[in-house]
């Protein structure tokens, strides 16, 4: 049986403030339905992604900005990273782990720039939406197998 990991409920503050940002870094806008005002749901999927997001108003009860550790993969850290930043997204610096393999939750053990070899899935960028939820980008070039 397969299990796909299809929205991730992110929780925000100000709905038309996400959508806003959320449609500055290119995803898609799949939904905004309001069904009265404590109701709202808007659906925003990634570029190339099979997975989207979603927020809005009666969605959760977790805190906005408490969702961290969300990644997005992308082919080419440097290229995504300034594509972000000319969207006006404030973005981290590229950094890859001390370690060489995935980063950590802080900013312990990170090094400027991409991974010295540009090894798959161990560079990266981070950024956070208004409220706080933390992103990162990953680089991935080549897929670990099964994958």
């Amino acid at each position: 049986m397969d299990l796909k990991l299809e929205v991730v409920v992110l929780p925000v503050s100000d709905v038309d403030r996400a959508k806003a940002f959320y449609g500055a870094l290119g995803f898609r806008l799949d939904v905004d339905y309001i069904a009265d005002d404590s109701y709202r749901v808007v659906h925003l999927t990634p570029p190339g992604s099979q997975s989207s997001i979603l927020f809005g108003t009666g969605v959760t009860t977790a805190a906005p900005g408490s969702v961290q550790g969300l990644h997005l993969i992308v082919d080419d850290i440097e290229e995504a990273h300034a594509d972000l930043v000319a969207r006006g997204i404030d973005m981290g610096e590229v950094f890859h782990d001390a370690g060489g393999v995935f980063h950590r939750g802080t900013e312990e053990g990170r090094v400027s720039g991409p991974h010295p070899t540009r090894a798959s899935y161990s560079s990266f960028a981070a950024f956070s939406d208004p409220d706080g939820n933390g992103w990162v980008l990953q680089e991935v070039t080549t897929r670990l197998p099964g994958r």
